[in-house]
């Protein structure tokens, strides 16, 4: 389950989004955050969702549902990649470079939109998202804002923010855990020897 969840979560869906809009960004427009042109509907009813999402999120933590808390802000990594995949500005740069201004834009956005929403359960990996947009921090109030980085922000590098975990690793654990509660069973049967009369 902690393999499962690490790469089709954390990996697919989060670090995911967070590399495709800093490596498109870095290859389009040499690392410079681009100016966001005039939104279409869609934009707009993503950038909707998002904040709706900020209100669950809130409640959740508020009354300490961490589990649901946690899902909502991994929505925001979600919407971001369904808006990659619907918006293709790969493809669209070759006829419309200036939409995919917009496009990048809003991504980096929401890329930013993540670090503080996913800061109280995963505060080292939200740093790791700061880092790589060389911003140092925001505060929880800002979160839904689509102002958080301004045109011509130069971002640093991208890094990939979560390593899959191969098949191996976990076997090698496994093991590990089956040769403790063999030595934990020996011990005890060790223990547990009956005494024997004279």
């Amino acid at each position: 389950d902690y393999q499962s969840r690490n790469n089709s979560e954390l990996v697919a869906v989060l670090g995911n989004f967070v590399n495709r809009a800093l490596v498109l960004t870095k290859k389009y427009y040499e690392g410079v955050v681009p100016e966001r042109g005039e939104l279409t509907e869609y934009d707009a009813a993503t950038i909707d969702e998002l904040q709706k999402i900020k209100v669950s999120l809130e409640r959740n933590i508020e009354h300490y549902h961490f589990r649901e808390a946690l899902k909502d802000a991994m929505a925001y990594s979600r919407i971001g990649n369904k808006y990659l995949a619907d918006t293709e500005p790969w493809k669209v740069v070759k006829s419309d470079p200036e939409r995919v201004k917009t496009i990048l834009n809003i991504a980096l956005q929401i890329t930013a939109n993540i670090a503080i929403a996913i800061e109280p359960f995963m505060p080292f990996s939200a740093r790791k998202i700061l880092d790589m947009l060389s911003v140092d921090k925001f505060g929880w109030e800002e979160l839904g804002s689509m102002e958080l980085i301004a045109a011509g922000h130069a971002i640093g590098e991208p890094q990939l923010l979560f390593e899959k975990i191969e098949d191996d690793v976990i076997q090698k654990q496994l093991d590990k855990l089956e040769a403790s509660r063999r030595a934990k069973l020996a011990a005890e049967a060790a223990q547990n020897v009956t005494e024997q009369k004279a």
